[in-house]
């Protein structure tokens, strides 16, 4: 018996990777978190699948759901959104399976920023202009920010920053930030990335809070902040340059 941790992407249900697919569909069990994940991604599963939501459980309540699937023998599919590497509250499951000796398994999945930025069509990273991406959050009820991991900080590098669970608190978002990016700085927030009420703002840090403010969204949304967001006069990379050899061109430069 082995629980299977999935990371189901940023919802559109043919994101999940082919191999979370497959193990969805021939797990008797699946765990989902029924707050952020499609019901369609539920479609892959067997049709006697016991299926349990878990966005009104506690962590001992989950536990107890490994505990009596590892029992009887049935492997468990756990379906978290977006990718398991970030916020995915699967470090403190794990820890419970190991001390049970519960074996389990990881596929990653596509990450929520990695769909935002296909929303926005941009690639998060331009030549000279921003070669970094700094994935961050700010504190909640769920957990703190460890000192020193302060907006303030990531902002002073000048690095494209994709802001988590924070369009709570905006207006601190542009306080924090106009000092250190300048208030013409482009700004996108990005809401439920790839599902069908996609939503997308575009704007800069002097204005972003007036735009949502007369239209507000409220939950599962990622500020992007940085010049890389807008630029557009920016020198090409070298890696499909005539001139530039490497190892698998083969050629000559003409």
């Amino acid at each position: 018996m082995t629980v299977h941790f999935i990371g189901a992407g940023p919802g559109a249900a043919d994101l999940i990777t082919v191999r979370g697919r497959d193990i969805l569909a021939r797990c008797p069990i699946c765990l989902y978190a029924g707050s952020i994940v499609p019901r369609e991604l539920l479609d892959y599963c067997p049709k006697d699948a016991r299926l349990v939501d878990t966005a009104p459980m506690s962590l001992d309540e989950i536990e107890a759901e490994y505990a009596a699937a590892h029992k009887a023998e049935r492997d468990v599919a756990r379906l978290h959104s977006g990718d398991l590497s970030v916020w995915s509250a699967v470090a403190e499951q794990i820890r419970r399976l190991e001390a049970r000796g519960i074996p389990y398994t990881l596929t990653p999945g596509v990450p929520s920023f990695a769909a935002a930025a296909a929303a926005l069509g941009r690639e998060l990273t331009i030549p000279e202009v921003g070669q970094s991406l700094v994935l961050t959050r700010v504190s909640g009820r769920a957990s703190k920010m460890p000192e020193g991991e302060t907006l303030a900080a990531f902002g002073a590098t000048g690095a494209t920053l994709a802001i988590h669970l924070a369009i709570h608190a905006l207006d601190r978002v542009v306080d924090e930030l106009t000092p250190l990016y300048g208030a013409d700085c482009p700004v996108a927030v990005v809401a439920h990335a790839s599902w069908p009420q996609e939503r997308i703002v575009r704007s800069t840090l002097c204005n972003i809070a007036e735009k949502l403010n007369a239209d507000p969204i409220e939950r599962t949304a990622i500020i992007f902040v940085g010049k890389a967001l807008a630029a557009e006069d920016f020198r090409e990379s070298s890696l499909y340059d005539a001139y530039y050899q490497r190892r698998f061109r083969g050629r000559e430069a003409s």
